[in-house]
């Protein structure tokens, strides 16, 4: 893997899938405005698994 990708991945966790406390444990760029409270859980991993996002799916 590239440094370039590797940023690139980071970059995206950080901005759309990581809870930030300054914004009331809500991500910068949510992927989805409005998130499901129904639904199995999923996880997504970025870099192999060292980066995790867990969600629901839609009910």
């Amino acid at each position: 893997m590239s440094l370039r990708r590797f940023v690139e991945e980071y970059v995206a966790h950080f901005h759309q899938e990581r809870p930030h406390q300054g914004l009331e444990n809500k991500p910068i760029q949510p992927e989805f405005a409005n998130p499901n409270r129904a639904g199995a859980i999923q996880c997504r991993k970025r870099l192999g698994g060292l980066l995790k996002y867990y969600y629901r799916d839609a009910a």
